[in-house]
């Protein structure tokens, strides 16, 4: 069944694909078009980025919209409906292996490890990871990075999907709290805030990391295609220059001080578990402290893809990371 719905997704992305045909960029000068796979403290960089006037500093003006998944950031990609893409670089992956010629590059990378986290029914202060034997776990979006992590651990720990646990990929990825609250399955995972406030209503437990046991990869990036990149230097420079300030800042203080630059982008949402939820994400140096994708986290993702039954080929690095126009922006700032 699961090779099947693998199917069905990579065959409905390249319908998208044959269908739409890409637009110029925004014709307001200065506007980026932003598309973020979700919305999450996850993504701390570009928030303080965005309130703390970083982006501003550069004649920039974000537009920022929720693509709800991975997929559909890259179809909001093809189709000239986005100008910048924030997502697991696995979309990008999937594309190229097709063979289009301008398909979306990765340009910035923004985290650096898997940002979800296990979510139970109970607490389970000395857990591990083959204590999920016999469960149901809500792990996304087949083909989505959070489900293939989360299989490729599970894999780490002598756990199988459909032998010893059972990983249930029917509900997507924005309706899975609602799901668990109501009953589905014996754990999920959520990204933070998410997460804390889920706990602190007294619905759940966070018990672990997914990202801390699956290691370093690129697990999101700043994506755009090639022609966009060509046509528009001077934005996409501006846009890197205010991110590797905004990743400064984020390495440089504590979750409560960040917390604090970004809260407008999570009306609602009380600063001290924003702060609190930044510091789960710094404990396990989720955060990239450099725009530049490392080679060897690139081919990890690659293996936990390939394992997932995803594809087959690799795609090589070069083809799917620029990392030379991050490297020129750095260097300009020293």
């Amino acid at each position: 069944m699961k090779k099947l719905l693998i199917c069905a997704l990579i065959l409905c992305l390249l319908g998208v694909i044959a269908c739409f045909s890409l637009a110029a960029c925004d014709d307001e000068e200065g506007v980026i078009r932003l598309t973020e796979v979700t919305h999450s403290v996850f993504y701390a960089p570009l928030y303080v980025a965005m309130e703390g006037g970083y982006f501003e500093d550069e004649g920039i003006k974000i537009e920022l919209s929720n693509g709800g998944g991975a997929d559909s950031c890259m179809t909001a990609l093809l189709a000239g409906q986005a100008d910048i893409g924030l997502h697991g670089p696995e979309a990008c992956i999937y594309v190229a292996n097709q063979g289009r010629d301008d398909h979306p590059v990765v340009f910035a990378q923004l985290t650096k490890k898997d940002g979800s986290f296990l979510v139970g029914r109970s607490p389970m202060p000395k857990f591990d990871w083959a204590d999920l034997a016999g469960s149901e776990i809500i792990g996304g979006r087949v083909g989505g990075v959070p489900a293939m992590t989360l299989e490729y651990l599970l894999d780490m720990n002598g756990l199988t999907d459909g032998a010893n646990v059972t990983i249930n990929y029917g509900i997507d990825f924005d309706l899975i709290t609602a799901a668990f609250e109501a009953g589905t399955g014996d754990y999920c995972t959520m990204f933070e805030p998410v997460a804390t406030n889920f706990q602190n209503a007294g619905k759940g437990y966070v018990i672990a990391s997914v990202g801390e046991g699956a290691g370093d990869m690129p697990y999101t990036a700043f994506t755009a295609t090639r022609s966009f990149i060509e046509n528009n230097p001077a934005v996409i420079d501006g846009f890197l220059r205010a991110l590797i300030r905004a990743m400064k800042f984020v390495e440089e203080n504590d979750g409560l001080a960040i917390a604090k630059i970004l809260a407008p982008q999570f009306d609602g949402t009380d600063v001290e578990v924003l702060a609190n939820a930044i510091e789960k994400y710094k404990e396990i140096d989720a955060y990239s402290t450099s725009p530049i994708m490392k080679q060897e986290d690139f081919e990890h993702l690659q293996d936990v893809i390939i394992f997932a039954g995803v594809m087959n080929n690799r795609v090589a690095f070069e083809e799917v990371v620029d990392n030379s126009i991050a490297q020129a922006v750095l260097n300009g700032m020293e």
